[in-house]
């Protein structure tokens, strides 16, 4: 019989005590400022029905959920749901027969479904936070996976952009709080981008637009206008689009000049409010920060070209990037005023973002970032001499853990310099050495395994002492 190597699936990946405690350190700030702003926490389930999922991230998004077969025997002949015609018609057709359910893409559009589920035991505006992993069927590479956690948070019930301000606020305090200071905070208005599509005469589709811009920062120029002139875009019109998407200078500069240029477009005479609305949207925004003090106004960057490709987003939209690791957006989110709609419920206004745990992991780890004790170990270890020791060892093991410090003794009777090692491995700071000549005198020698150094202390004020030092 041969034995079958183990693996698990291409774009997953297990974390090990060190990877768990750092992933920890992460969502333990994120989730101090969400609560700090008033952000309560929720849960929805793993799986959602396709019904849900379907027809809210645009056609590409669309294609890279994960389908969870029904269970049964459905390609059973006359007892199954599919029939040959449903095979030969394709997967679309059979599709809908063999899966109802698929895998959350993201937290947003389950948040919706939950709002309008419990609409009559909310409270608006709402506003939650939620830690829980995603998945999507997309080609694994450095930064990017198909199982990872998004920390997201999310308003509904209000269109004051006073949210969008705290979105400015909160994301520069994580950031901060972890140790990052070179990132910069981008954020534009799909009223402005609608008013660029505005200003092309109406060719070509709105979506296909977004959805080649989005694309810039990682196909460049010339990979968005050959996109765009498959799409249908005359090169006319695109000439046009990166005259807007180019336009330079601070926050309020590129402001004034986009006001200008749809002002003296002939095209956008009768249609300025979508670009007008976005402008002033942004510029409240920006007034908010001010009033607030938001002191890092060198990291907020209104950016153009930022498109966000799913199709839910109609006002802010956000972005994170770290400026100093090639790395993807870490945080990204935006307005959207009627995502519930589709569940029954129109109208609801609401504003969100997520942070990419792993991609801030690889970030961090890349900067050497990770704080020393974001890995937890035991406070001491207690050497295993000999079986004549336990009797005192164990009640002393005990007044540690009662007095709130991890501690535990080396399971075996072993060589001392093995138990050192192992100490060293696990990163614990402290050493209990009670010998049978130290358990006759009633003392006990403890180590400091960072500094090499030692120290005899009376067995009965072991406790005291290391929780002066811990």
């Amino acid at each position: 019989m041969s034995v079958q190597k183990p693996s698990i699936p291409q774009g997953t990946r297990d974390f090990g005590p060190v990877q768990v405690a750092r992933r920890n350190y992460i969502f333990g700030i994120i989730r101090r400022v969400f609560e700090k702003f008033g952000f309560a926490p929720l849960e929805t389930p793993t799986m959602e029905n396709l019904s849900v999922l379907t027809g809210k991230y645009g056609d590409e998004g669309d294609q890279l959920l994960f389908k969870i077969l029904n269970s049964g025997d459905f390609l059973n002949g006359k007892k199954g749901p599919v029939t040959a015609e449903d095979l030969a018609a394709g997967s679309k057709a059979t599709l809908p027969k063999v899966a109802e359910k698929g895998l959350r893409y993201d937290l947003t559009v389950p948040f919706a479904r939950y709002v309008v589920m419990n609409r009559g035991q909310l409270t608006l505006p709402f506003k939650r936070y939620q830690i829980q992993p995603v998945w999507r069927a997309d080609r694994p590479q450095r930064g990017r996976y198909r199982e990872f956690v998004q920390c997201d948070a999310d308003v509904v019930g209000t269109n004051s952009l006073l949210c969008e301000a705290e979105i400015v606020l909160m994301i520069d305090e994580v950031l901060t709080s972890l140790g990052l200071t070179d990132f910069s905070i981008k954020i534009n208005h799909r009223g402005v981008l609608s008013g660029i599509y505005q200003a092309l005469g109406g060719v070509g589709r709105e979506s296909d637009l977004f959805v080649a811009i989005d694309k810039l920062d990682k196909i460049g120029q010339d990979g968005v206008t050959k996109e765009l002139l498959e799409r249908g875009f005359p090169q006319a019109a695109i000439d046009k689009v990166f005259a807007y998407l180019q336009v330079g200078g601070s926050f309020a500069e590129k402001l004034e000049t986009l006001r200008s240029m749809f002002g003296a477009d002939g095209t956008l005479q009768d249609a300025a409010a979508g670009p007008a609305k976005g402008l002033q949207d942004l510029a409240e925004v920006q007034q908010y920060l001010q009033d607030f003090g938001f002191e890092h106004f060198e990291r907020l960057d209104f950016d153009v070209t930022l498109a966000r490709g799913l199709s839910y987003y109609t006002g802010c939209i956000f972005e994170v990037k770290v400026n100093n690791v090639q790395m993807g957006s870490i945080s990204g989110g935006g307005r959207y005023d009627n995502l519930t709609g589709s569940f029954g419920l129109p109208g609801l206004s609401g504003v969100g973002f997520s942070f990419g745990v792993d991609r801030i992991y690889d970030v961090l780890e890349t900067l050497e970032l990770f704080p020393a004790d974001a890995v937890s170990a035991p406070l001491c270890l207690l050497a295993n001499f000999d079986a004549e020791g336990r009797p005192a060892l164990l009640p002393l093991l005990r007044g540690l853990r009662e007095a709130g410090l991890s501690a535990e003794l080396y399971p075996e009777v072993s060589k001392l310099r093995k138990q050192f090692e192992y100490a060293d491995k696990r990163g614990i700071r402290y050493m209990l050495l009670a010998g049978s000549e130290e358990r006759a005198q009633g003392v006990v020698k403890l180590r400091d395994m960072r500094a090499g150094s030692e120290q005899t202390v009376p067995a009965a004020e072991v406790v005291a002492t290391l929780q002066g030092l811990a």
